[in-house]
């Protein structure tokens, strides 16, 4: 479990980064933007830190996942959710390689549309792990770790990515599944009911097993 931070320690962070910067090398209009953006700024240096006061280059490859603390649908979403069911071999992943995600629709040769329960059903006999809501959680917490493919568009619509390790029940018993999307130029997130007919734009986050 991370330790948590004291007001010393934030202090003394900003004193160190401060006196050690080279403002000598930074374009005034660069940071003119950053003061302008302060909730933009805090979300990078909130990535800095997390990463060690290190800049990470380039997408990041191989991410951790912390298991420590468990996705909590009450907290997340609202009171009354709850967990109904999860892939057990995603949640025993303590990390992920970005790079072996696949996204499958499970759609049959000549369908266009599958109920989501039975979406569900073919992803468990296909032997995929279906990543769970903690990793959604940590992509959505730390946005700048979601490959920019992404936001790739399917066949001109939005894609919608589907986190099925983790089957979620509401308050009036309806089973639901976490999912990503890129629109507006932002990310956002929602909950996919599983009664619902799903097409080739909502794909589920998958590992080959």
């Amino acid at each position: 479990m991370s330790k948590p931070i004291t007001i010393g320690q934030s202090h003394n962070a900003m004193s160190v980064l401060a006196n050690n910067a080279d403002w000598d090398g930074v374009d005034g209009d660069v940071l003119q933007r950053v003061i302008d953006d302060p909730r933009e700024a805090g979300k990078h240096f909130t990535a800095f830190l997390k990463n060690g006061g290190r800049v990470i280059v380039g997408e990041p490859k191989v991410i951790p996942i912390d298991r420590s603390k468990k996705f909590n649908p009450a907290k997340f979403i609202g009171e009354g959710w709850k967990i109904d069911e999860e892939d057990e071999r995603s949640l025993a992943l303590t990390e992920i390689d970005l790079t072996t995600i696949r996204f499958e629709s499970m759609l049959k040769n000549g369908e266009k549309r599958v109920q989501g329960e039975e979406k569900l059903t073919r992803l468990k006999d296909s032997g995929y792990v279906r990543l769970d809501a903690k990793v959604f959680q940590i992509l959505w917490e730390n946005q700048h770790l979601i490959p920019t493919s992404w936001k790739e568009k399917t066949n001109g619509n939005t894609t919608y990515i589907f986190f099925d390790g983790t089957v979620l029940r509401d308050p009036h018993g309806g089973r639901y599944v976490l999912y990503l999307y890129w629109g507006d130029g932002q990310w956002s997130w929602d909950c996919g009911w599983l009664g619902n007919d799903w097409d080739v734009c909502d794909p589920s986050a998958v590992l080959a097993s």
